[in-house]
């Protein structure tokens, strides 16, 4: 089927909508994919919707590490609802059809949330570097006040801010996503990929975009990479420390530990900085839509599992917490 742009009377091409494609190499298994990745956003919804409340109302668990959890979950459902759903309605349609605003709110969206992800994986990192290297100190420097800084910064970094008399916007992902939709579109309106990522969207710009370009690079470095190199400073601090511990079980569970973290973040960050962190916009779609599915939906599952589901104290509060559910409606 082909698909044309809609053109105005004096000629000029504009684009008023574009196509997702989704996974168009796979053919005649949208029921297959349907399936999996349902199952994957309820998996992750669930999970993550579990935890909110248990991190919140168990006494054992009113501690810095799973406040910042707490947070992280809701940043989960959040990140995942952006992109999931839209692909499930398209896997049904077979249409894909989103007009230039959803596209662009949707990639303004993802980043936001992308960046803020990496921003409190870097502060859970720390937490865990102060709480095993520096634990006699733990309480001073996680108080209640500071972890409600670390948190509301992460959470406002990429918020938009309007300022002064002229209302001008400053937010990185906002201006990135603005400049980026503000390009020609001339050609085909034809995405091959299951969201409005960078990526694709730049292959379909008209004219030079080495200054669109510069400015993912740039904002990839401040939200991605930066983040990615204080995680590995902490945990290489975090494995230092573990090394000295005198008991091969204490240091068999630690390394445990840490080899899942960073696992998760290992893929998250290694997808997200391949992804944005290339010279040029280049490479095969199919690719860049194998990395997209690790850092939107693969690391996303992962998550729960390994920040709390193998966690002993979130373990032992959810098998308490229906029972302390059931005596309250008695009472």
């Amino acid at each position: 089927m082909e698909y044309k742009l809609r053109t105005e009377k004096s000629n000029i091409t504009t684009m008023v909508e574009f196509i997702l494609l989704g996974f168009p190499d796979i053919p005649n298994s949208q029921w297959i994919l349907f399936g999996i990745f349902l199952v994957l956003y309820l998996t992750i919804v669930m999970c993550n919707s579990v935890i909110v409340p248990i991190t919140r109302i168990d006494p054992a668990l009113q501690t810095p590490m799973y406040f910042f959890l707490n947070h992280f979950s809701i940043l989960e459902i959040c990140y995942v609802t952006l992109t999931i759903p839209r692909m499930l309605t398209d896997l049904l349609s077979q249409k894909g059809h989103i007009s230039f605003i959803a596209c662009a709110t949707q990639m303004c969206l993802v980043l936001l949330l992308g960046g803020l992800e990496c921003l409190l994986l870097a502060v859970m990192a720390y937490d865990r570097y102060v709480a095993i290297c520096n634990p006699l100190h733990y309480g001073l420097i996680m108080s209640p006040q500071v972890c409600v800084q670390l948190v509301t910064a992460s959470w406002v970094s990429g918020v938009p801010v309007v300022t002064g008399q002229t209302w001008q916007v400053f937010s990185l992902p906002f201006c990135q996503t603005c400049q980026i939709f503000s390009l020609p579109f001339c050609g085909s309106n034809l995405i091959n990929h299951f969201f409005c990522d960078i990526p694709p969207i730049l292959k379909l710009a008209c004219g030079d975009t080495f200054l669109n370009e510069m400015l993912v690079f740039t904002v990839a470095v401040l939200f991605v990479l930066i983040p990615f190199l204080l995680i590995l400073v902490s945990y290489g601090k975090i494995i230092s420390t573990i090394l000295k511990l005198p008991s091969a079980t204490s240091r068999g569970k630690a390394f445990s530990t840490c080899s899942s973290h960073l696992m998760v973040v290992a893929l998250f960050f290694g997808s997200a900085i391949v992804t944005y962190l290339r010279p040029k916009m280049q490479g095969s779609a199919e690719t860049d839509k194998v990395l997209s599915l690790f850092y939107t939906i693969v690391t996303p599952v992962f998550n729960p599992v390994i920040y709390s589901l193998r966690n002993k104290d979130v373990m032992m509060a959810l098998r308490k917490w229906p029972g302390k559910h059931l005596r309250s409606l008695k009472k």
